[in-house]
């Protein structure tokens, strides 16, 4: 059953996560502000460059107490060859489970933005691994991001309209400060 979007001030109701290591974690993380993504396949060259970006500066993220969790709609068995390796934490959902919970979506449309196509492009000749032709779980995912109290409470929330739509590395750490500081003052739940 597919939940409605997310917005700042709603609460999201707790779960427990399987990472690709085996690992299980909470999330929300009641010690922890959580960034939260929700990516595309496993070999989606798109997802494949952002993500190098916040594994190159994790420790920045980590430094202000921020846990890095990100979500595919591909198995772990597609999943490992291109994330395995990942300093952050990063989930299998096939079943799309956690994705209908945030109200993240697909879209046949986005196949027709240019800003697909310009990003897509791009993004394969930047790909250090080849791409799947038969994506696991397809091609029509979009991303989304969110930024989560240690209470459940969503502090902001981001749904792309196209594969590229999402928070910068840069974007994220701004917030981070920000919700850390708010934090630090008591200000955020």
């Amino acid at each position: 059953m597919k939940s409605s979007r997310l917005s700042p001030g709603d609460r999201v109701s707790p779960c427990t996560l399987r990472t690709l290591r085996g690992d299980a974690i909470a999330l929300p993380d009641p010690t922890a502000l959580v960034h939260l993504q929700f990516r595309r396949f496993a070999g989606c060259p798109i997802c494949e460059l952002h993500l190098r970006a916040f594994a190159k500066r994790y420790a920045e993220l980590r430094a202000l107490g921020v846990r890095e969790v990100v979500l595919f709609h591909s198995s772990e068995d597609a999943l490992r060859p291109y994330q395995g390796e990942m300093p952050f934490d990063v989930v299998a959902d096939p079943r799309r489970v956690h994705y209908d919970a945030y109200g993240v979506g697909t879209s046949l449309r986005m196949m027709a933005d240019p800003r697909t196509w310009r990003a897509m492009l791009s993004a394969i000749r930047a790909a250090e691994q080849p791409i799947p032709t038969r994506p696991d779980g397809g091609p029509l995912g979009l991303p989304a991001d969110f930024f989560l109290g240690p209470s459940g409470t969503v502090l902001d929330a981001k749904y792309g309209e196209h594969p590229d739509d999402q928070w910068s590395f840069d974007e994220v750490l701004e917030r981070a400060r920000r919700f850390t500081s708010e934090r630090a003052r008591g200000a955020t739940p």
